[in-house]
C-alpha cells in the first residue's frame, strides 16, 4: 500500500498570504504546505482522504486514473472546498464520497448544487454515503475503519487503513473508547499545529507526541502544521527520533498492511 501525502498545512496553508516569517519566506520545498490530504493506493484501489481547495494543484503531478472513493474527515472548507474539482475524474463514472452524518449535512449545505435532485450538466457525479465510527468499510481491497475524534466540540473522523496505517487530522481530543481501534498501528499520521500557544480545537506538538505514545506506533508523522511550527529541519531536530514532520509530496510504502 502506498501513501502519497498531498498536503500537510492548515486552513491558511504555508506560506500564509502576507506573512514574512522564516517558514513563509523559506525556499525549502519542505516548508511549503498545501491543505491536508492524502492518497491511499494499492494495485487495484485508489482512495483520497479529503478534497480541499488545493485538490487540483495536488493532483496535477499524480497519474490520472480512477478515484475509487473519497473519505471525508469533516466538512470544513479546507477539507472539502475542492470537491467540485473532482469533475474530470467523473469520466470514469460516479465517485463515491463517504462521510459521517455531521459532515454529510455540512456538505449538503456548502455544495447544494452537487447533490441536488435535478443537477445541471457538468456538476460532479457524486454518490454520497453515510458512514459511522467503529463500522468497518471494505473499499476495493482495503479495509477502512473510521475512528471518531473531537475537533474541539465537533466530532470528526480519522481513518485506519488495513492494520498498519492510521490518519488523523484536526484532532483536539479522543475518547478512550476509540483507542482500541488504533491498537497495533505501525505508522501513525496525526495533526500537530505548533509547539506552543494552545489552540481550542487542535493538538500542539507535545499533545501529538503524547497521543503517539498512547497508540504505540513505531513511526509517527505530523500533519496539519501551521507556519508557527517553524522550519522543517529545525522542527524535526526538536522531535524524538521516531517522530517527524511529514511534507508535501512525501510517499510511504506500507508493508504487511
Amino acid at each position: 500500500m502506498k501513501i502519497t501525502i498531498l498536503g500537510t498545512g492548515t486552513s491558511c496553508g504555508v506560506p500564509v498570504l502576507g506573512c514574512h516569517c522564516p517558514a513563509c519566506s523559506s525556499s525549502d520545498p519542505h516548508d511549503r504546505r498545501l491543505r491536508c490530504s492524502i492518497l491511499v493506493e494499492t494495485d487495484s484501489t485508489r482512495l483520497l482522504v479529503d478534497a480541499g481547495p488545493d485538490f487540483r494543484e495536488q493532483m496535477l503531478p499524480q497519474p490520472f486514473r480512477r478515484i475509487d472513493g473519497i473519505l471525508i474527515t469533516h466538512s470544513h472548507y479546507d477539507h472539502v472546498g475542492g470537491l467540485d474539482d473532482i469533475r474530470p475524474y467523473c469520466q470514469f463514472g460516479e465517485i463515491n464520497v463517504y462521510a459521517d452524518p455531521v459532515a454529510r449535512e455540512g456538505m449538503l449545505q456548502m455544495l447544494p448544487y452537487c447533490f441536488a435532485e435535478h443537477r445541471y450538466p457538468g456538476v460532479p457525479k457524486i454518490g454520497l454515503h453515510e458512514i459511522h465510527a467503529g463500522r468497518l468499510l471494505r473499499l476495493g481491497d482495503i479495509d477502512v475503519m473510521p475512528i471518531r475524534v473531537m475537533h474541539g466540540q465537533l466530532p470528526i473522523l480519522g481513518y485506519r487503513f488495513g492494520h498498519s496505517f492510521a490518519y488523523i487530522t484536526d484532532m483536539k481530543t479522543i475518547d478512550d473508547d476509540q483507542l482500541p481501534l488504533l491498537q497495533g498501528v505501525d505508522v501513525l499520521m496525526v495533526n500537530a499545529l505548533r509547539f506552543d500557544k494552545p489552540h481550542h480545537s487542535h493538538q500542539l506538538v507535545d499533545d501529538a507526541i503524547g497521543f503517539a505514545r498512547r497508540v504505540g506506533a513505531r513511526r509517527t508523522l505530523f500533519t496539519h502544521m501551521c507556519h508557527d511550527v517553524g522550519l522543517h529541519d529545525e522542527a524535526n531536530s526538536r522531535l524524538p527520533q521516531d517522530i517527524q514532520l511529514a511534507y508535501d509530496g512525501q510517499q510511504l510504502e506500507i508493508e504487511n498492511w
